[in-house]
Parts: C-alpha cells; structure tokens; sequence
C-alpha cells in the first residue's frame, strides 16, 4: 500500500515512539473497558521501552507502523515454543489512523511472516469486552478459539477471547 510502511524496530528510539504510541492508544481505548488504573499498571509493566527491549530479547518481533512517514500504530508477534502457530502478541493502530488500512498492512506482515516461519495459525488474545476490535479480527478471518482469564499480577487478571486465523499454505489456494 501507498504510503504505509513497517519499520522493524530494534533500537531505542523506536522503542520509545513505541511507548509513546502505547501511552496514547491504551489512554484512548482501553480506560473505557478495564479502567485507568489497569491501564497504567500494564503500560508501565508491559509496554515500556524498557519492557519492550527483555520481550524483543525473549523472542518477540516488533515493527512500527508508519503513515507517510508517521509513526501510527505498532505491532508484535512471537514463536512460543510451547504453541502451536505465532501469536500475534500487540495490534495497536492510532484513533487517526483507524480504517485507513494500516492495521490490515500490519496483520499481512505478519501472515507472510508466519508462513516463512512454516507456520499456518496466527492466534492472539483479545479482551472479551473490546467489541470493535472482535469485529475487526472477525471481518479479517479470525474465529473464536477459546477463552481465558490471565492473571497479570497487581491484582489485575485479563479476561480474553482467543480467536485464531488458519492460512493457507505456500501454493494452496
């Protein structure tokens, strides 16, 4: 797609503009379903520079997503070898960008990256109360899977559908 670009992201400053990101996306979408102190409890935990850089060393991928050369949402996958397929682990697209296809410019990334992994399932989780993302992931091939309820610590839990998308393989149609 014209304009849109994925920017695997290595270095610190990118992993700033990921934090960055994360601050103002998760304040925007996710107070509204499990409240501002779960909100900064996770993006201090699990979405700082800092805890971005121990996941990129456990194994995780993480691209920006650019618009014309802004930064406008972000996106990780990993391999976790205790499961099958990859999970894509974060999908976060900016309230600017919504619809304009950048979230589908990232979700192709890492289908064509699963596939040259040899894989042919893509799961994630999703909190059973974000509706308008579930309708995303629906409308994208995604199925309900499964749920569960993840205790994050802080006394916080996750309480996530899990949806998988199976693809087809390299010369199947």
């Amino acid at each position: 797609m014209i304009g849109y670009r994925l920017v695997e992201s290595t270095n610190s400053r990118d992993l700033e503009l990921v934090q960055e990101l994360a601050r103002e996306i998760w304040g925007e979408h996710y107070t509204p379903i499990i409240g501002s102190e779960q909100v900064e409890y996770m993006l201090r935990n699990f979405q700082s520079a800092s805890a971005i850089a121990e996941q990129i060393r456990d194994g995780y991928v993480y691209y920006l997503l650019l618009s014309h050369g802004v930064p406008g949402g972000y996106l990780s996958y990993v391999k976790q070898p205790d499961k099958e397929g990859l999970q894509l682990s974060k999908l976060y697209v900016h309230r600017d960008q919504r619809g304009q296809g950048l979230g589908r410019h990232g979700l192709e990334l890492v289908q064509e990256d699963c596939l040259q992994l040899g894989l042919d399932l893509i799961w994630l989780t999703v909190n059973k109360y974000n509706s308008d993302s579930i309708a995303w992931y629906r409308h994208m091939g995604f199925e309900y899977a499964g749920s569960q309820v993840a205790d994050i610590g802080g006394g916080f839990v996750m309480d996530d559908y899990i949806l998988e998308k199976r693809l087809p393989s390299h010369g199947a149609e």
